[in-house]
């Protein structure tokens, strides 16, 4: 029995999150960068961020329709669970405090252009020195060196010049940018997972770690299953709208009350689940279509035969013949579908949280659970909302400490 109690007590434990206790400097700006620092936040980590004395650009995007001046739903997205403080880097007293808290820091990433951090005196040669167990992070557009390390890069730029944007689009149109900023999303994963390893790295060795992330080689790492083709087969791939060139058939397809929806024939013993599922097992008696090359010869008619037999049913008559054949499928949700989806709110994906300006915020958590760990997630941070709880909390200032350094940086108005 007490073998028993102990057993349920420890399936009952609640585990810290993984990064309970690392505290990280965030120097960064717009998607790439904070994104990778709500990670790290979304995993326990204490996060400051530190903007400019009017704040950090996506704090002044332009507003939502129906939404008012006080509502940075831009700035938002990607700073929920973070602190932020209000400096001007360029400030000697400023900069004094910035060494201060690299001393106790685990973590500094930083999304500035390339040589920025170094004029303002809190690049890696300057902050490693103070803190030998420091892992520091740089994002930019192409790496820290190089030809192309002086050129400007955002999301639409990296698109370009990693080639996603030559794979999409249909096949008769231009070269398209995908709908949401995938390379600044890629380019944060790469960051916080290259952080979150070099941490393990550390705390074995006590040896700080300076990760240099580019953009444009995290976008391509990410894409390498298309760039195969032409490493290996010396071919660079098309545009093909949404058909794949090796899943045959796999395709967006229209039905009869205008709605879309996207199948995939992922390997051959879907090819009679999809025979099945359109009420054509017809099909089934043309022996070269049970393989892949065979299908990949009439591809072409394949696609219009069914094209022509999805477009006689609405949505909610083939989805749920395709979940019970176990063929791959799903509607094509807008964001607003999206966000309603029932996996989606039986996994507590979207979160409300109570903002002191705008009131209830509605922000995307992470994509992950870990069995007995929850971060509890906090709303996104005024701006300068928290400078005298951090340097309270990081050094240990008194009152009288904080309002001098107030005073030194022109913030005792």
């Amino acid at each position: 029995m007490a073998e028993d109690a102990a057993a349920d007590s420890a399936e009952a434990e609640t585990l810290p999150p993984p990064l309970a206790g690392v505290r990280v400097l965030d120097f960064t700006a717009v998607v790439s960068g904070p994104f990778c620092t709500v990670l790290l936040a979304d995993m326990g980590a204490e996060v400051v961020k530190v903007e400019p004395p009017l704040g950090e650009n996506t704090r002044h995007a332009v507003r939502y329709p129906g939404r008012g001046e006080q509502d940075e739903d831009y700035f938002y997205v990607n700073n929920r669970s973070k602190k932020s403080l209000a400096l001007d880097l360029k400030n000697p007293t400023a900069r004094k405090l910035i060494h201060e808290m690299a001393r106790k820091a685990d973590i500094v990433v930083e999304n500035f252009a390339p040589g920025t951090a170094a004029r303002l005196g809190i690049a890696w040669d300057d902050l490693h020195p103070l803190n030998e167990k420091l892992v520091y992070c740089s994002v930019s557009g192409f790496g820290q060196d190089g030809p192309y390390r002086d050129r400007l890069a955002l999301d639409p730029i990296v698109q370009g010049y990693s080639g996603i944007m030559s794979i999409t689009g249909q096949a008769d149109g231009p070269p398209t940018l995908t709908g949401a900023s995938v390379t600044d999303a890629i380019s944060g994963v790469t960051a916080a997972y290259a952080i979150a390893a070099a941490l393990c790295a550390t705390r074995q060795d006590g040896k700080g770690r300076y990760v240099d992330l580019s953009m444009q080689c995290a976008a391509m790492s990410a894409v390498s299953a298309r760039m195969g083709e032409y490493l290996q087969a010396g071919q660079a791939p098309t545009r093909r709208g949404n058909r794949s060139n090796i899943r045959i058939p796999a395709n967006t397809y229209q039905c009869s009350d205008g709605k879309f929806i996207q199948l995939m024939v992922l390997n051959d013993r879907h090819w009679p689940a999809l025979c099945k599922s359109l009420g054509c097992e017809e099909w089934l008696d043309t022996e070269k279509w049970h393989a892949v090359n065979g299908r990949y010869e009439d591809q072409d008619k394949i696609h219009d035969m069914v094209a022509a037999k999805v477009a006689t049913q609405p949505a909610d008559y083939w989805l749920p013949r395709m979940v019970a054949n176990r063929l791959p499928n799903a509607p094509i949700n807008d964001y607003e579908d999206a966000a309603n989806d029932p996996q989606v709110a039986h996994r507590d994906l979207i979160r409300t949280l109570d903002h002191p300006k705008s009131g209830p915020v509605r922000v995307v958590g992470p994509g992950w659970k870990i069995k007995d760990t929850e971060t509890e997630m906090q709303p996104p941070p005024l701006l300068n909302q928290h400078m005298d709880e951090v340097l309270e909390g990081w050094l240990g200032w008194s009152d009288a400490q904080i309002n001098e350094f107030r005073k030194e940086v022109g913030q005792d108005g």
